[in-house]
């Protein structure tokens, strides 16, 4: 039988124990599970894609591109954090 190390932040790891658990099983089996539908499946067992930005997103992204609807600049990480808080 195969030993698989994977490194994880701390709390990804207690995440993912704490869910698992509440489903019935470890991390291991979870991991078996996993590889195993990834065999079956011949590639991942879900869909892996690029999030689709909301709107907004779209359109801040748009504005900084086009250097629109920009303020600033601050003269301290202060003023700017205010400036975002503002309504």
């Amino acid at each position: 039988m195969a030993n698989l190390q994977v490194r994880l932040g701390d709390d990804l790891k207690a995440q993912a124990d704490a869910l698992f658990a509440s489903l019935g099983f470890d991390t291991s089996t979870a991991v078996r599970i996993f590889l195993i539908a990834a065999v079956e499946q011949d590639g991942l067992p879900f869909e892996v894609r690029h999030r689709t930005p909301t709107p907004e997103l779209k359109q801040a992204i748009s504005d900084s591109r086009n250097k629109e609807n920009l303020f600033g600049p601050y003269d301290t990480a202060a003023e700017a954090v205010a400036a975002m808080l503002e309504d």
